[in-house]
């Protein structure tokens, strides 16, 4: 104990809050560690939702940017076409491209965090 000059300091007892008073419902990852039937058929919907988004955005990906050389030799009159001087293949290409990506990118990160969130929920990792 350590004194002040008002005097002899109290000692305070810090405590943490009951934890005995909500028993915490058992998080059921263990069905997943023990690899039991219900175990794959979680980490079975967890793998596939996520092949479904990375088919999904793919598949966009694809369609628009797998598309343009495409698209630019169907109408070989888009390369006539200028824009503040650069030609329109180059500014669709080496400009616009790369904000597509992002977008693409960003989306599926949140959408995969997404389903990883319902996930952890589902068996019981998180609180709700």
């Amino acid at each position: 104990m350590s004194t002040t000059p008002e005097g002899p300091q109290r000692r305070v007892r810090v405590t943490g809050p009951d934890r005995r008073a909500q028993p915490r419902p058992r998080p059921r990852t263990g069905d997943i560690d023990e690899e039991t039937p219900l175990g794959r058929v979680y980490l079975g919907s967890l793998l596939r939702a996520q092949l479904a988004l990375a088919a999904r955005i793919l598949g966009l990906l694809a369609l628009t940017v797998g598309s343009l050389p495409l698209v630019f030799h169907l109408a070989p009159g888009l390369d006539d076409v200028r824009v503040a001087g650069l030609p329109l293949v180059w500014l669709v290409l080496g400009v616009l491209v790369y904000p597509w990506l992002v977008l693409l990118g960003w989306r599926y990160v949140r959408q995969a965090e997404r389903h990883e969130h319902d996930f952890a929920e589902l068996v019981g990792e998180l609180d709700r």
